[in-house]
């Protein structure tokens, strides 16, 4: 029999790697650094104050009430890494830069509405069972 260059493997092998390739829940899976990154207060805050077009990063750190210089410089740059906002740099006296949304960023903007949405109609019940679980402890 020739031999081909390719190890036979299972089917049940087939499955595991298929399984396993993209499954946010596995530390190893990208798409678990990803839905971490997703999930920061602060990179949902600067996207959604992005919504409405380019601001400058004095204008952002306004908009985002709370984050630090530090906080807002990593968070501004963690999302230009990951493709979902672009860095303009004007040259002037003072330099002025911006920050804008990129189609993969805008991309986010209806899933991250729905989940505001979601929360600012189930406030109530959420801070309901808070007093229960507070209550019960």
């Amino acid at each position: 029999m020739p031999y081909y260059g390719f190890v036979t493997r299972t089917a049940a092998e087939v499955r595991l790697d298929a399984r396993e390739a993209y499954n946010a829940n596995l530390r190893e899976c990208p798409g678990h650094q990803l839905l971490a990154t997703l999930s920061d207060k602060w990179v949902t805050l600067v996207i959604s104050a992005l919504a409405d077009g380019p601001l400058r990063y004095n204008e952002l750190g306004r908009v985002v009430v709370g984050a630090s210089p530090k906080m807002l410089t990593q968070t501004l740059r963690t999302l230009e890494r990951d493709g979902m906002l672009s860095r303009e740099v004007i040259v002037a006296v003072p330099v002025i830069v911006s920050y804008e949304l990129t189609d993969l960023g805008r991309d986010l903007l209806p899933l991250q509405r729905a989940i505001k949405a979601w929360a600012e109609h189930h406030i109530p019940q959420v801070h309901a069972a808070r007093a229960v679980y507070d209550g019960d402890r």
